[in-house]
C-alpha cells in the first residue's frame, strides 16, 4: 500500500526545499534529524521522486520537487488560514518565513523599514525578500510569493491589492556636478542622463514634457533599476530619475545631490498584492498592516539643491 501524505509530511516537504538539508530542516520544524530523514523517505516512496539528491557537499531539490514545492505551500497556507480564520496571531511567539517579490529600486528603501518592523515584535519571522524578474501573478496563486511590492497594479477577480505610499520622481547628480541648483529644462538637456527601466526604455514621461518645449534630452546609459542608476550618477557627471525616498535615504552616503523636476511628472504609486485565499490568515493580515504602518510620506531633505 503506498504511504499516504498528511499535513506533517507536506510541512516537511516545504521545509526541505526552503533549506536544502535535513539537518536545517529538522531544527526549523523542531524534529531530530533522524525523524525527519525517516520523513524524507517517506515523501520519496508517496511522491514516486528523490526530492533532494546529493549535489558536492549539499543537496539539490529534483524538477519534481521544484514544481510541486509552490502547490504544496499554497496548500499549508490554506489549511493555516482554514485553523486560524477566526483567531488572533500571537506575534511574539509566530514562526514563519514571508517571500516578498520586490523591485529593487523599491526594496532599497522599504526592505530594512518592513525587517526593523516585524523584528522589533516578531523575532522569529524572517523577511525572504526575491527579485522581481516577472510580474506573474501565478506566483500569488501557487503560494511561492506571499506579497508583491511594486509599481502599478495587476487587475484580476482572485487578487487583493492596497496601496503603500505615493511619491514624485527627483532629479540627482553628484555633490560636484556643474548642474545649477534650480535646473531648468534646457538646462537638464546640456548633460547626459541615465535611464531606469527594468525593460531597457530610454524614453520615459521626461522626454514627453520635453517634445512639449521643443528640446530633447542625451540618454548615454539605461539601467534595470534605480538604485543601479543612483551608483552610475554617483560615479560620473550624469543626472539620473529616481524615487524621492531613494534619492533622501542614500543621497548624502553616495555623495548626491537631488533636486525637483520642473515638469509636471506622474507620482509613483507602489502597491501591495496578495491572493484573496491569505485575507484570512491573520500572520499575513499582521505582516501587510505592519508594513503599512511602517511606511511613512517622504520628509523633506536637507539634501536637496536649494
Amino acid at each position: 500500500m503506498p504511504e499516504q501524505l498528511d499535513l506533517n509530511l507536506l510541512r516537511v516537504f516545504d521545509a526541505l526545499l526552503q533549506d536544502g538539508s535535513v539537518t536545517a530542516a529538522s531544527e526549523r520544524l523542531h524534529l531530530s534529524i533522524p525523524a525527519t530523514s525517516r520523513a524524507l523517505g517517506r515523501l520519496r516512496r508517496a511522491m514516486g521522486d528523490p526530492i533532494l539528491v546529493r549535489a558536492g557537499r549539499g543537496m539539490a531539490p529534483t524538477p519534481f520537487a521544484l514544481r510541486t514545492a509552490p502547490r504544496v505551500r499554497s496548500l499549508l497556507d490554506e489549511a493555516s488560514a482554514l485553523i486560524s480564520a477566526d483567531r488572533e496571531v500571537t506575534v511574539a511567539e509566530l514562526q514563519r518565513t514571508f517571500t516578498i517579490r520586490i523591485n529593487d529600486g523599491v526594496a532599497a528603501t522599504l526592505a530594512a523599514v518592513a525587517v526593523d518592523a516585524t523584528a522589533a515584535v516578531a523575532p522569529g519571522v524572517t523577511l525572504r525578500f526575491v527579485a522581481e524578474g516577472s510580474e506573474s501573478i501565478e506566483a500569488l496563486r501557487d503560494g511561492s510569493v506571499d506579497l508583491d511590492i511594486g509599481a502599478g497594479d495587476i487587475v484580476a477577480s482572485d487578487m487583493r491589492s492596497a496601496v503603500l505610499y505615493r511619491e514624485r520622481i527627483v532629479g540627482i547628480v553628484r555633490a560636484d556636478s556643474p548642474l545649477g541648483r534650480r535646473p531648468t529644462l534646457r538646462q537638464l538637456c546640456r548633460h547626459p542622463h541615465v535611464s531606469a527601466s527594468r525593460r531597457g526604455r530610454a524614453r520615459g514621461p521626461l522626454d514627453d514634457a520635453l517634445d512639449d518645449a521643443g528640446l530633447q534630452r542625451h540618454v548615454a546609459a539605461v539601467v534595470p533599476t534605480s538604485a543601479v542608476a543612483a551608483l552610475l550618477v554617483a560615479s560620473s557627471q550624469y543626472i539620473g530619475l529616481v524615487p524621492q525616498r531613494l534619492a533622501e535615504q542614500y543621497g548624502q552616503s553616495l555623495g548626491l545631490r537631488w533636486f525637483p523636476i520642473p515638469a509636471p511628472l506622474p507620482e509613483v504609486e507602489v502597491r501591495l498584492l496578495w491572493h484573496a485565499r491569505l485575507d484570512a490568515d491573520p500572520a499575513q493580515r499582521w505582516l501587510r498592516d505592519t508594513i503599512r504602518d511602517a511606511l511613512r510620506p517622504p520628509r523633506e531633505s536637507s539634501d536637496r539643491i536649494d
